[in-house]
């Protein structure tokens, strides 16, 4: 019966060996665990733009047929061509402050791994332990 080798009896090239192994396979893991987090982020967000899409969509048929009635409306008091720029103007404005508020919202979306990073700098300083 033989008995592994105990830490001491391991000569240098052995320990280089054992660390170079080791990095290797953690280095592999952190790469899995940064696929896995980046997938189920990109998973959730296309999720979430389908979902937008769909109802920005239906709100936009919505929102015509409003649009069409509002011009008709204000027909009756005034030009239709007055009527139609201004219901245009009004649209056209609150559409501007939608997409002003999407794109504050998509600058502010957090797309980075935080849990591949932390992992990453443990990683670092476990290596520094090693070589010390």
């Amino acid at each position: 019966m033989q008995q592994a080798p105990q830490p001491d009896d391991r000569s240098l090239s052995e320990l280089f060996t054992d660390l170079s192994r080791e990095l290797t396979a953690l280095v592999r893991q952190e790469v899995a665990l940064a696929k896995t987090e980046m997938s189920d982020k990109a998973a959730r967000a296309g999720r979430n733009a389908g979902v937008l899409a769909v109802g920005g969509a239906i709100a936009y048929a919505g929102l015509l047929a409003l649009v069409a009635a509002a011009i008709i409306g204000l027909a009756h008091a005034l030009a239709w061509w007055l009527s139609a720029l201004i219901i245009g103007v009004l649209v056209v404005v609150i559409g501007v402050g939608l997409m002003w508020t999407g794109f504050a919202a998509l600058r502010h979306a957090d797309l980075i791994p935080h849990r591949t990073v932390q992992t990453l700098k443990e990683d670092a300083e476990w290596a520094k332990r090693q070589m010390t």
